[in-house]
């Protein structure tokens, strides 16, 4: 029987790198690969993710440019389901993807999703998120303990210097559009973890990092997406059960 993955997006501005990469990586190991949105529209990457950030720089790489333009024709990516329709039990793993335009509070902030992603965490599903995606696993609460599905595990996202980077080098043109939030992607995370150490680094920036804390998969920004979703591939096909290790 072939895994299931599942990909939910909001309808404009995910990080087209974060989405594709991992999508060919699944359909090339022989998974079906479904996605979703909050009301079943086809999701659209961040346009400037393609034509360049800032004098045609800080965009997607080639490789990623190409792969989405063939991810854009995928059926399934073309028939995403509405966030409510999502069945975490028909699923062996759920990926989070990340971007950080605007149009990524649509998905950030659903209620719905992270009632999705509860289950997915409670069943021990395999669970991957890069970049802005450990926010929906942050904002994500346990009802049985009032605090995020997150709040004892250890895991990785997008670090403060690289949001900052980001932004210092565009503000003066963009605005806030590296800024999704005020508080930037890290400070969010520690500040619902057990302890601040349990949000981890990794090394320099461009040496690519993934966190692995039971069925949860977790990695910065693009640079690391090509580990991240070797690491993922290998999780699903192997399909360790983590019940016996305990929240």
């Amino acid at each position: 029987m072939k895994k299931q993955v599942l990909i939910p997006l909001p309808d404009s501005d995910f990080d087209l790198t974060e989405v594709s990469i991992p999508w060919k990586y699944f359909k090339d190991s022989g998974f079906d690969v479904t996605f979703s949105t909050e009301k079943g529209h086809i999701g659209k990457t961040d346009p400037l993710l393609i034509t360049g950030v800032l004098f045609g720089k800080l965009g997607a790489t080639p490789d990623a440019i190409k792969t989405y333009r063939k991810l854009e024709k995928d059926k399934a990516f073309n028939h995403p389901i509405p966030y409510k329709r999502i069945d975490p039990e028909t699923y062996d793993a759920l990926l989070l993807p990340g971007g950080h335009a605007p149009g990524m509070r649509q998905y950030l902030e659903s209620e719905v999703l992270q009632s999705k992603v509860l289950a997915f965490m409670k069943k021990d599903k395999i669970v991957g998120a890069i970049c802005h995606g450990p926010i929906v696993l942050t904002r994500t609460i346990d009802p049985q303990t009032g605090k995020s599905i997150i709040y004892d595990r250890k895991i990785t996202a997008l670090t403060k210097k690289l949001e900052r980077i980001a932004y210092y080098l565009t503000f003066w043109k963009l605005g806030k559009y590296y800024r999704t939030y005020p508080d930037y992607v890290q400070d969010e995370i520690i500040n619902n973890l057990i302890q601040k150490d349990n949000y981890v680094k990794g090394g320099g920036i461009y040496r690519p990092f993934v966190l692995i804390d039971r069925n949860l998969i977790t990695a910065r920004w693009p640079k690391d997406v090509y580990l991240f979703s070797e690491t993922l591939v290998t999780m699903i096909k192997t399909n360790p059960s983590f019940s016996s290790l305990g929240r």
